[in-house]
């Protein structure tokens, strides 16, 4: 294979790209993690934490110790697109489609029912919910969008159905549960700067009142 001028000049372009690339994408996603990381701390106001670096720039995971308001720990996994590749960055678009945010919660008070909405065609191979036979499940409309549900008591789905209303985009919220086996409250969503904070407060919020005063705890 002869190898041209313009082939080696196509060569120096693309990596003088790239190298461009990773120092703005890197710069972004730092960006982008220090602006959860304050916004949501401003919100839970842990009074004790931990974070774990994963690796490169693609995000942390979170660990607060609350001790009140109905909230014993608030844990959370940011995990970001590859804006540093730009050779990765459209191959994640299509795999992993957008940033993403893993909430999880242990309330103090006991979550005594199973109760999951998810996102219709969002997950690619969909998760294994123990039980889930035992389940009743129906197909409801959020904000033009179907969720899948799937429940114990219809009314434990109402109320979860509100918070997601509630948020500042509904269609964000790709997954949102309550299991009594881990007494765990989960929510898989997409995060936006503009809106992180008023979506944290409002979680929290739900956690606060519902979980303790709600059908959901005992």
């Amino acid at each position: 294979m002869e190898i041209t001028s313009g082939f080696i000049l196509a060569i120096m372009a693309l990596a003088a790209v790239s190298s461009i690339q990773f120092f703005k994408g890197r710069k972004l996603n730092l960006q982008i993690m220090q602006h959860y990381l304050r916004s949501i701390e401003d919100v839970v106001k842990p009074e004790d934490k931990d974070y774990v670096w994963l690796g490169g720039y693609i995000g942390f995971r979170a660990y607060y110790k609350v001790n009140r308001d109905n909230i014993r720990k608030f844990e959370y996994t940011l995990t970001l697109l590859p804006r540093q590749s730009i050779l990765y960055f459209p191959i994640a678009l299509l795999t992993s489609r957008h940033d993403k945010l893993y909430i999880v919660i242990k309330p103090e008070s006991k979550i005594k029912r199973e109760a999951h909405l998810i996102q219709k065609g969002y997950y690619r191979i969909k998760p294994k919910i123990e039980d889930e036979e035992l389940l009743q499940k129906e197909i409801v409309e959020i904000a033009g969008t179907k969720y899948e549900a799937l429940y114990e008591k219809r009314r434990d789905v109402e109320l979860l159905k509100y918070l997601v209303e509630n948020l500042s985009k509904p269609t964000n919220v790709k997954h949102i549960s309550l299991t009594p086996k881990t007494n765990v409250f989960y929510v898989l969503m997409k995060p936006e700067p503009d809106t992180i904070e008023d979506d944290i407060k409002k979680i929290v919020e739900f956690a606060k009142e519902k979980l303790k005063e709600g059908p959901f705890s005992s």
